[in-house]
């Protein structure tokens, strides 16, 4: 059975303010876990107005106190950011603090702009080709096996799950080889979906950690009771994905209608390109599309994820693809 995570952007609307999105990602977390969502995960991404996830081990820990047993964690960290032990020490803390509860997604991208990354790196020096010496240096802290001659305090011992994130083969290829869980973001990036999985299952050596391969792929829901209910909660995401693409990022704005026949060639291309893995309308219909796509993937995990401007009704969409996924469940 295909098991099914939420990926939370902590989107910051238009009108609103921090403190209600940081309450309004406590709130979506404890209704996912209601719904049997296997895990909640937050998103590193720095200098966006409209999306509040930056402090991404700070986010992580308010979202596990506000639940009881969901999985929570980082989709992801982008490593060349930070330090390996610096990483090791937050979420050594986190683990100290949510034992056995603490997923870490690694990546390779900056999660903002060059000079953005600058400003948090203080130089564009670190080389994202030391990715996979830092993640198993991360791992050695974790270990405790004395190659770094550093002992992290904490995270020394700590039993965190990690994750390689990728929107291309590469990352595919460094899950294979180290033995990790892989999870692939075609919810914005679909192009290479196809040959990373393949190259991940064809490559994939068992480690201590995980025996078989486990994919994950990103996928985008909007449901709503009707179909055009759904079109119309799905504008606010297209808008900010084309306010992004075209160099002019936002807070997520509220829903219009007819967005679509706004667009020129260019605007429409961008959403037809990005939103390739996604799932717009009502339950019968989110159903099938989402069958469709496990069929596609072999996935056995979705990550699946939306920015919906109303909060009750991102929560409704929520339980519509639950309910699609038990019913996938039960007609296996």
């Amino acid at each position: 059975m295909t098991a099914y995570s939420l990926l939370d952007l902590i989107p910051v609307v238009e009108g609103g303010t921090l403190p209600q999105a940081f309450a309004n990602a406590a709130d979506l977390a404890r209704h996912a876990e209601s719904l049997g969502f296997s895990r909640y995960w937050v998103a590193e991404h720095h200098g966006m107005a409209g999306i509040a996830g930056g402090a991404t081990s700070v986010v992580i820990g308010h979202v596990a106190a506000a639940t009881q047993h969901i999985r929570v964690g980082a989709g992801g960290i982008m490593l060349p950011n930070h330090a390996p032990l610096v990483i090791a020490e937050q979420f050594g803390t986190l683990d100290a603090l949510f034992p056995g509860r603490i997923d870490l997604g690694l990546g390779r991208a900056p999660g903002s702009d060059m000079k953005v990354a600058r400003a948090l790196r203080r130089t564009l020096e670190s080389d994202p080709n030391a990715f996979p010496q830092d993640v198993m240096e991360l791992q050695s802290y974790f270990a405790d096996d004395g190659q770094t001659g550093i002992r992290a305090t904490p995270g020394s011992g700590a039993q965190v799950n990690i994750w390689i994130l990728g929107s291309s083969t590469y990352g595919a290829q460094l899950a294979a080889a180290l033995g990790l869980p892989y999870a692939f973001a075609s919810h914005f990036a679909p192009d290479a979906l196809d040959e990373a999985a393949a190259l991940y299952r064809r490559y994939f050596r068992p480690s201590s950690v995980q025996a078989k391969p486990h994919f994950m792929a990103g996928f985008n829901v909007f449901g709503a009771d009707s179909d055009a209910e759904a079109e119309y909660l799905a504008t606010s995401q297209q808008q900010a994905f084309v306010a992004l693409r075209t160099g002019q990022p936002r807070q997520l704005p509220p829903p219009v209608t007819g967005y679509r026949e706004t667009l020129g060639p260019q605007g429409g291309a961008i959403l037809d390109h990005v939103l390739q893995c996604s799932a717009i309308g009502a339950p019968a219909k989110i159903a099938r599309e989402m069958r469709a796509f496990i069929a596609r993937t072999g996935a056995d995990e979705l990550m699946l994820t939306s920015s919906i401007y109303d909060h009750q009704a991102r929560k409704h969409s929520l339980t519509i693809a639950a309910e699609a996924m038990r019913e996938l469940k039960a007609a296996a």
